[in-house]
């Protein structure tokens, strides 16, 4: 059983670079275009495994060649996919995602995935694992089954989770910008209080380029700031930050250098066009976390 299980999404993504976004009726050259990986809670699971993690991943998988491919690219990266959830046809996770070149920034269309159930395996996976990580995907598909002397459970709350509260919640995870939209326009320190307030364990919420702002179950609000690299797109950049963040805080690492373990996978994979090949393995981003100060 692996240690680390990530129930979500999962995408097949088509990536193509233009200069800017296009307007109304306006054709665009692509200056790339390509496939890849994609999806919050599987580019996650990726993150973790090549930064050395034992993982596991949980999700709706088409039968069909788009899935067999993407069933071939986790399993190629080390992630164990004994769990994931059949679909039919056709129903798998797809995204056509536009970057653009000026500014690195994405637009992303996506189909719906399904909702899907747990199978036995699946089951067992996040029975038996240490942390269990979830984005708006996987957690009405797993809540159900988690019980208070499970695995800890980490959140994504990146993207709108209907019926969500993080009470219990042991890692969570969402944007400044969705605390704002859940508690109001205040400073970021009392945002994270807020949360703290609502039940939930530590908390860090990302900031972008900005780097996270972390408060821990007891303690005053941290910010740790982020790295100044230069970005060919940010897709994927969250999903790889709560990957690398999981593995590092299952490590037992300070929860500032954790974060700073985070912040600096996510600043490397910003150098690739999807949201996967730029993701460093332990070695390269322990190297590049040294050479900064």
């Amino acid at each position: 059983m692996s240690r680390l299980v990530f129930v979500g999404s999962v995408n097949d993504d088509a990536i193509a670079v233009v200069p800017h976004l296009p307007g109304p009726d306006q054709r665009l050259l692509a200056e790339a275009l390509v496939h890849a990986g994609g999806g919050n809670s599987a580019t996650a699971a990726v993150a973790a495994a090549r930064l050395g993690g034992d993982v596991a991943f949980v999700g709706p998988i088409a039968d069909d060649p788009t899935g067999e491919r993407i069933v071939a690219d986790l399993t190629r990266e080390g992630v164990d996919v004994s769990g994931v959830v059949p679909v039919p046809a056709g129903a798998g996770g797809a995204s056509v995602v536009l970057v653009d070149r000026s500014s690195g920034t994405r637009a992303i269309c996506t189909r719906p995935l399904p909702a899907f159930e747990l199978g036995p395996r699946a089951r067992d996976l996040v029975a038996a694992a240490a942390w269990v990580h979830l984005d708006h995907l996987g957690w009405p598909a797993t809540r159900d089954v988690l019980v208070p002397d499970g695995p800890r459970v980490s959140v994504d709350a990146g993207n709108p989770i209907p019926g969500f509260h993080p009470r219990g919640v042991h890692l969570y995870g969402p944007t400044v910008d969705r605390l704002r939209l859940t508690y109001g326009e205040q400073p970021v320190g009392a945002l994270l209080e807020r949360a703290r307030d609502d039940g939930a364990g530590l908390v860090v919420a990302t900031a972008g380029a900005d780097g996270a702002h972390l408060l821990p179950a007891s303690g005053e609000p941290v910010h740790v700031p982020g790295f100044a690299v230069e970005v060919v797109s940010t897709l994927g950049a969250g999903d790889v930050f709560h990957g690398a963040l999981l593995l590092a805080v299952d490590r037992g690492l300070d929860l500032p250098d954790a974060v700073r373990y985070a912040n600096g996978a996510a600043a490397l994979a910003c150098r690739a066009i999807d949201g996967r090949s730029g993701v460093p393995t332990h070695d390269e981003l322990t190297a590049f976390l040294t050479s900064r100060p």
